[in-house]
């Protein structure tokens, strides 16, 4: 069973090493897989290549704020799990974070991955609504489940499921990163918060934006609402350091 990955470039998977951005792992050196494919569609996603296909290349008609739609042949690759595996273990990195688009709608191939992997951390960011399978999730050491609120819009009967958000809030792996654009946000997440009882310290709460002046502009504003509500703040590093590429 193959897998579908994103491209850095033209037929090159985007599989890194770098420095994780985001959450309760940020600052820890890292390799990155990124996959293809979503069952959400965010209007500010900062990897649309992933899931946002032109018409003419089998498309996704689900709106996007840049108004951007990607070529579906330049944006994925397929790879065998092997060849994967390789090219992960030849970064060099004991933590391993797999991402997306949404990875866990290739949990089977994800679990064939990882028992090429035995020895390394695995980290998977989810947007919390796939269940990931016994024979994958006995190898995960974290979950960074990142709900979807109004803003991004999509429905919340598709984004918000009341099972895996149980599932996931008794799961002392997992922790919740809300992306927030502004203050009405926030009252979402106290919702959600209080509705799903999320773990004490395992909630946080992440500037949406793509570059700097965006991401600290936010953070002013954010950071006594953590302090308020007892999250926790996530600033996105590889923005800073690298901007908003691809394989960083």
């Amino acid at each position: 069973m193959p897998l579908i990955l994103a491209t850095q470039a033209p037929d090159e998977p985007e599989i890194f090493a770098s420095l994780q951005g985001e959450g309760p792992s940020a600052g820890m050196p890292v390799a990155f897989v990124r996959l293809s494919n979503c069952n959400l569609a965010c209007k500010w996603c900062d990897t649309a290549y992933t899931w946002h296909f032109a018409n003419d290349s089998g498309g996704d008609n689900h709106a996007h704020r840049d108004d951007v739609t990607f070529e579906r042949r330049a944006n994925q690759v397929t790879l065998s799990v092997a060849d994967t595996a390789e090219r992960i273990s030849a970064l060099g990195q004991k933590r391993l974070v797999i991402t997306g688009g949404e990875p866990l709608l290739q949990a089977g191939a994800l679990a064939q991955l990882l028992e090429y992997l035995p020895d390394m951390q695995v980290e998977i960011e989810t947007n919390g609504t796939v269940p990931a399978p016994a024979r994958l999730d006995i190898r995960v050491d974290q979950y960074n489940v990142s709900p979807k609120l109004a803003h991004s819009g999509n429905h919340a009967r598709q984004a918000l499921i009341p099972e895996r958000l149980d599932a996931y809030a008794t799961d002392p792996r997992a922790f919740f990163k809300f992306v927030v654009a502004g203050e009405k946000d926030v009252a979402e997440v106290v919702a959600l918060q209080r509705q799903y009882r999320f773990k004490p310290g395992h909630v946080f709460l992440m500037p949406e934006g793509t570059d700097s002046p965006t991401l600290r502009s936010r953070m002013d504003w954010l950071a006594p609402l953590c302090l308020e509500h007892g999250f926790r703040l996530s600033d996105r590093l590889h923005i800073h350091l690298y901007g908003d590429t691809r394989g960083t």
